[in-house]
């Protein structure tokens, strides 16, 4: 019999400094989970750019994030490590909800009510 071992999936934003919060809370977990689950990890770079951020900045700490996993243990040959940018077709998708997504489902989504604030009709 086949055994199933389980997908993980997790994205982290290029925002900011990494720390040792980003280290305790998220990126310890992801070396040990990558032990008994199937792992994709991602620079969700393009989320990052919801709101404004600098284009030489964002660059860096995209690159930052990546080498951080890669130290802390992730390892690219067992899993996936990839940079949201580099796949077309997540830009693609976007497009596609673009076109269909309407302001009452969005209206109930934290993460848009968080990152639009007070100014929710003009958000992207």
């Amino acid at each position: 019999m086949t055994s199933f071992k389980p997908l993980v999936f997790s994205g982290v934003q290029p925002t900011g400094n990494l720390h040792l919060g980003n280290y305790l809370g998220a990126i310890k977990r992801f070396v040990a989970l990558q032990a008994e689950h199937a792992c994709i990890y991602c620079v969700v770079d393009l989320h990052a750019i919801t709101v404004w951020q600098d284009p030489v900045e964002l660059e860096r700490a995209t690159r930052e994030v990546t080498a951080a996993f890669l130290a802390a243990g992730i390892d690219p040959k067992k899993n996936i490590v990839f940079n949201q940018s580099r796949v077309p077709q997540h830009a693609e998708l976007a497009w596609v909800f673009n076109c269909i997504a309407r302001m009452g489902w969005l209206n109930r989504m934290t993460q848009f009510k968080e990152k639009a604030g007070k100014d929710r009709e003009n958000a992207s």
